[in-house]
């Protein structure tokens, strides 16, 4: 397994503590959370830099990579909305979107073919990540936000931009591969 697959397998491992410190309302608890939250979006990042620079794409790759992404990121908006920080109908729309998305992927899957993210889709996956972690950081479980009610408004704006990125990526994933369900 190369180096880019076993950063990938990391950013998965670190879902489980992150949720854990996530679920805590202390203030260091929640510093832990996004440290954690970061490292494994960085990750994200380093893992694809590292296959594109040393050509070790793989299959692997491109079906595991979205799938971490997505994990990471349906926890992070799981535990955000049920701490009542991010609102429950932009939740739900980011997760149907992975769903439709992942459904797509597997169909593909059954029909030979591997669709590697888009361009749309990995802007989306950074704004959603810039979006949880303005949310854990500027909306506190208990006590005042960082930053006051405009570290508050930082966090909306991220939010809202990453969910209009969910609805036009979603979109442009179904149109751009929409071949692989023609015969269905």
């Amino acid at each position: 397994m190369n180096l880019p697959n076993k950063l990938t397998l990391l950013r998965v491992c670190l879902i489980p503590f992150f949720v854990v410190f996530a679920r805590m309302g202390a203030l260091w608890a929640q510093c832990v959370a996004v440290g954690i939250y970061a490292l494994a979006c960085a990750t994200d990042a380093l893992d694809g830099h590292i296959a594109r620079s040393r050509n070790l794409i793989t299959d692997f790759g491109k079906f595991m990579d979205p799938i971490a992404d997505k994990l990471l990121v349906m926890s992070a908006l799981i535990v955000l909305t049920a701490q009542g920080r991010m609102a429950d109908w932009a939740c739900i729309l980011m997760l149907a979107r992975e769903f439709l998305v992942s459904g797509f992927r597997l169909v593909a899957v059954e029909n030979g073919r591997v669709i590697a993210a888009g361009p749309l889709g990995k802007l989306k996956t950074v704004f959603q990540m810039a979006a949880t972690i303005a949310l854990m950081l500027f909306v506190p479980v208990e006590g005042e936000p960082l930053l006051g009610q405009a570290g508050v408004t930082i966090a909306n704006v991220l939010l809202y931009v990453a969910v209009a990125l969910t609805v036009v990526s979603g979109a442009d994933y179904i149109i751009r591969n929409r071949d692989c369900i023609r015969n269905m």
